[in-house]
């Protein structure tokens, strides 16, 4: 098995780090786009918790249920495909989505890498439907407070589906050529 670099580990990296997670982009509907102008969810996760931890409280927060592949995306601006990505364990060996991840988001703690208030970074979850988030970094905190961690703070909207209902495409689409006549 191919080993892959890893930023230094931050096992004592007791930092709070408060997340806002946008949804950006996904198989959504025009209906649930104009009732949810905005999607997002705030997060809070310590600094010795890694990716993958993030990735299941954010799969958590929009209340999916079919587990996919996902990568996290570190570049100059959130989904650069220059910028360094950390995967899913299981996609870690695969250069199917533009060359080897540059870690392994189970092994990658949120304290390694060099967060700062205001940076962005994307998630991208299922490669098929491509649900493409934005993750902003609101604040740092040296202390945590007592509590179970990963959580989730705030929602803002209503959670899209997983998997649009086939038959709300198909009235959407009866209603569009009904207008068009």
């Amino acid at each position: 098995m191919k080993r892959h670099p890893q930023r230094p580990a931050a096992a004592k990296d007791r930092r709070l780090y408060r997340l806002k997670v946008f949804l950006l982009t996904g198989p959504i509907t025009e209906e649930f786009a104009k009732r949810n102008p905005q999607v997002s969810r705030t997060i809070e996760i310590r600094g010795d918790q890694t990716l993958e931890d993030l990735h299941k409280v954010i799969f958590q927060a929009y209340d999916r249920w079919d587990e996919h592949l996902y990568e996290f995306q570190f570049g100059k601006a959130p989904h650069d495909p220059k910028g360094a990505r950390y995967s899913a364990p299981q996609a870690m060996d695969s250069s199917l989505f533009g060359g080897h991840p540059a870690g392994d988001a189970s092994r990658t703690s949120i304290g390694s890498l060099g967060l700062t208030r205001g940076r962005a970074f994307g998630y991208w979850f299922d490669f098929g439907d491509d649900w493409w988030h934005r993750v902003e970094v609101e604040s740092i905190s040296e202390e945590v407070p007592k509590g179970r961690y990963p959580r989730i703070v705030e929602r803002v909207g209503e959670s899209p589906p997983q998997y649009p209902d086939p038959e709300e495409d198909e009235e959407d689409d009866a209603e569009e050529s009904d207008e068009e006549v």
